[in-house]
């Protein structure tokens, strides 16, 4: 099954790809907020407000305005240990004005939070701060604030700017590594130290099903992701691969194993729908990997059906699998340049610019974007290339380094990174994003990119 890129597909447009001779740009520091008391984790933009979530090895969640770059709450109380992964349930919208935060933690539990947008909300400018303590891990246990104001001090506004702790999700035998909620919002996906991936489905407010428990890995799974548009879910593990499930009738199954990495996979992402706009996505999707052996690669998909079976034998899933019907293969397409050297802790792909961002513990944020390359480069049939499986044809693109900044965090590690969109004043347009940065200073700093 040849590889299949959306360029060479005369019914979509190419994606977002940069001339051969674009210059490189420059990350410029917009600002930093303060440091928080320990190791913050990492940072996940709000899906349709100016709102920044932050967890942090201090057993908080902050809450920051993008408008401001000032915090509005603490979310704290509900976790007993670090809160190491925090994920936005992406339904926010007029007609459902409630913000629902998902955190996992080092205490082998992941919690649901949940708060009113109504009355301008953080939608708005307020700058309220507010901190929700929660003093019951049961479910349906509800925080008592203290002390919360809005701008006009109207106090009978004040339960409506509260955080509450509604779920608490146990299972999990050992620490809960990350969190990601589908694109739809009806299901949630943890991992754990202790092997598993589980998915949770929200069957009615505040009652959450457990609908798989998945031990297809034989080491800690660091990291969950959801595809930006299909029920298909990825993670990412201490055993160096990376795997893929899918529901089939009904059960949650592996649908596809990638391997390649040649230590822990640390994190890993889905390309979004807007930087491959119509192309068609049984079969054009990517996924980025980060990892401690100081590679980034890109993974394509290259067959959805059953038919490709016999030739993904790399990929093929565990005989524990009943049908080929879900089946996928998936190929190694790129490997990124090398930049890092020390292990890469975490990756980002923008969805409005198709870059993508990498940070790890040498402190460095390295940008990478996609190039496409001259026709007579790619005329040359079926070459194998460093990174790529036997067989496949020679890419049509290549990634190159547009932006590097060493020290982006003095001495100490960076933990997350993502991209953002700009809310603040000194955005240069409506759709400029930034790129945000977690580390384990306790910082959170905001980098934008220069021509």
């Amino acid at each position: 099954s040849p590889l299949i890129h959306p360029q060479l597909n005369p019914t979509s447009p190419p994606r977002h790809l940069a001339p051969l001779n674009k210059q490189t740009m420059r990350l410029k520091k917009i600002t930093s907020l303060p440091p928080l008391s320990d190791r913050a984790w990492l940072s996940a933009p709000h899906p349709a407000l100016p709102l920044l979530a932050t967890c942090s090895s201090n057993k908080t969640v902050s809450i920051t305005s993008l408008r401001t770059f000032t915090t509005q709450s603490t979310i704290e109380g509900g976790h007993k240990r670090s809160i190491r992964s925090v994920a936005w349930k992406p339904t926010t919208s007029a007609e459902n004005p409630e913000s629902v935060l998902a955190t996992g933690s080092f205490d082998a539990t992941a919690g649901i939070w949940r708060r009113y947008e109504g009355h301008g909300g953080y939608g708005g400018d307020t700058t309220s701060h507010n901190h929700a303590h929660t003093h019951s891990h049961g479910d349906g246990a509800e925080c008592g604030g203290h002390g919360g104001e809005d701008d006009t001090n109207n106090d009978e506004e004040e339960d409506d700017e509260e955080w509450r702790f509604a779920v608490v999700l146990d299972g999990h035998e050992s620490e809960v590594k990350s969190v990601a909620w589908s694109a739809g919002g009806s299901f949630l996906a943890t991992c754990s130290r202790d092997k598993s991936v589980w998915v949770w489905e929200e069957m009615d407010d505040d009652n959450f099903e457990t609908i798989a428990v998945l031990q297809e890995h034989t080491q800690d799974v660091k990291c969950v992701k959801w595809h930006p548009e299909e029920e298909l879910l990825a993670s990412a593990s201490y055993d160096d691969t990376i795997r893929l499930y899918k529901e089939d009738v009904d059960d949650w199954t592996c649908c596809s194993i990638l391997t390649g990495h040649t230590s822990t996979v640390w994190s890993i992402d889905f390309e979004k729908p807007t930087t491959i706009r119509n192309a068609p996505s049984c079969i054009n999707a990517r996924i980025v990997s980060c990892s401690d052996d100081l590679t980034a690669r890109i993974w394509t998909r290259t067959s959805a059906s059953s038919s490709s079976s016999s030739e993904a034998a790399p990929n093929k899933p565990p005989s524990s699998i009943r049908t080929n019907s879900i089946e996928e293969t998936w190929t190694q397409s790129h490997l990124l340049p090398a930049a890092h050297t020390r292990t890469i802790y975490a990756v980002s792909w923008s969805t409005k610019s198709g870059r993508i961002a990498t940070c790890g513990g040498d402190g460095k944020i390295v940008v990478y974007e996609e190039f496409e390359l001259p026709a007579a480069a790619t005329t040359e049939g079926t070459d194998t290339q460093e990174g790529e499986g036997e067989g496949i044809p020679k890419a049509t693109t290549e990634w190159r380094i547009v932006a590097e900044l060493e020290t982006a965090h003095g001495v100490y590690e960076i933990n997350g990174i993502c991209w953002a969109k700009r809310w603040d004043a000194g955005k240069r347009s409506e759709e400029e994003e930034m790129v945000v940065t977690t580390g384990d200073d306790g910082v959170v700093s905001f980098w934008q990119l220069d021509e």
